[in-house]
């Protein structure tokens, strides 16, 4: 048995050893699902949400005699893609990047062009910084994320009222947040079914379910901030990684 095989029969039953499986395999579950979906798929897009949901479902039922897991792996999470593609109604030839850019397997002088670029960008927007400048970007994460909350039935501007003002609820809702955006199955499932897993959640991070439904807008909002690609917003959520 190769060596993922015999991880995949540990992390059966170990949440810990299922997540650090989840990580390392994360660009294969990517490139697998952007095959099954035949076009880019990134961690902000339902495909990753259902692979990472079939790849959990994997892990569950495997067993050494289904051969190597990897195969059989790929097996269910392209079964899944495309049943949740053809359940929504469409499916494209298309592929707009190719899968294999989840390789990994950019020769040296591509990814050093990439990191000088990466590495410019942040200079000269750390240069370039001004109030204006900071308050446009903070226009364009807010409209990002009313996008994405959209999906939930809520807005951006809901969070005033549903955010926790005693410090005891506050420090509460930021351990169910760490919780929740440290588990890619919990963040899977919330963003597949866009509900907040409140049983799942609870009995991961020991935050009561009432706290959990009454400030569910909150930790929903702040995990999709603070997992996404929002840096002004996440900076305002500071307190909440530190603890």
């Amino acid at each position: 048995m190769d060596e993922i095989s015999t991880k995949a029969i540990a992390a059966k039953d170990d949440e810990r050893a299922f997540e650090e499986l989840v990580k390392s395999r994360k660009p294969w579950i990517l490139k697998t699902a952007a095959e099954a979906s035949r076009h880019y798929v990134s961690e902000n897009d339902d495909e990753w949400s259902v692979a990472l949901m079939a790849f959990h479902e994997a892990v569950r039922s495997y067993d050494g005699s289904k051969g190597s897991f990897m195969s059989f792996a790929s097996v269910v999470i392209k079964r899944r893609v495309v049943d949740y593609i053809r359940s929504q109604g469409r499916y494209t030839s298309e592929i707009s990047v190719s899968p294999d850019a989840f390789d990994g397997s950019l020769n040296e002088d591509e990814a050093c062009g990439i990191d000088i670029q990466v590495q410019e960008r942040i200079t000269r927007d750390s240069l370039e910084e001004t109030p204006a400048h900071r308050a446009e970007r903070v226009r364009e994460e807010i409209s990002g994320m009313q996008e994405i909350l959209n999906a939930y039935g809520f807005s951006f501007f809901d969070l005033t009222k549903c955010s926790p003002k005693a410090e005891k609820t506050k420090k509460s809702c930021g351990r169910a947040i760490r919780t929740l955006v440290a588990s890619a199955v919990m963040m899977a499932l919330m963003r597949l079914k866009r509900l907040l897993p409140i049983k799942e959640l609870s009995e991961a991070s020991g935050v009561i379910r009432k706290i959990l439904e009454r400030h569910r807008k909150y930790i929903i909002a702040s995990a999709e901030i603070l997992d996404g690609d929002f840096p002004v917003l996440a900076s305002y959520l500071d307190n909440i990684r530190e603890e």
